[in-house]
């Protein structure tokens, strides 16, 4: 009995050696990709809300050209900081609507690797008086 015991327990020897080298870069890499998610996801809200905002300052009555523009870039200074990389902002008016798009990169896990492309547009109406 005894004999058996030893066998059963010097095969089992070195098991979890090979579980951890095997499992261990996959769910490092399960971890890394989980945060990657979420810097894109981030970068990804820094950018809509820069939109929204440079729509919404685009289209106010009496505002300036460059007004969404400007919004938009603003807002990137006071809350991106470094979570929305190499930021471009493009503002248009066609028409009755103001276009704002902002563009730029998420932040990467891995230096020396690009974070995700991020893009994100708001569009709305140009305020205007009529007469009734």
């Amino acid at each position: 009995m005894p004999a058996r015991r030893l066998r059963a327990v010097a095969s089992t020897r070195g098991s979890v050696a090979l579980e951890v080298a095997v499992l261990g870069p996959a769910l490092l890499l399960l971890v890394f990709a989980i945060v990657q998610v979420g810097l894109w996801s981030y970068a990804r809200s820094l950018a809509l809300g820069a939109a929204q905002t440079g729509a919404a300052a685009g289209r106010a009555y009496t505002a300036a050209p460059d007004a969404g523009r400007r919004a938009a870039e603003d807002f990137l200074t006071r809350h991106a900081g470094d979570s929305l990389l190499d930021p471009v902002v493009l503002a248009s008016t066609r028409g009755d609507l103001v276009q704002v798009e902002v563009r730029g990169r998420s932040l990467s896990v891995l230096p020396g690797v690009p974070g995700i492309e991020v893009a994100q547009h708001a569009v709305g109406p140009v305020e205007r008086v009529r007469a009734p």
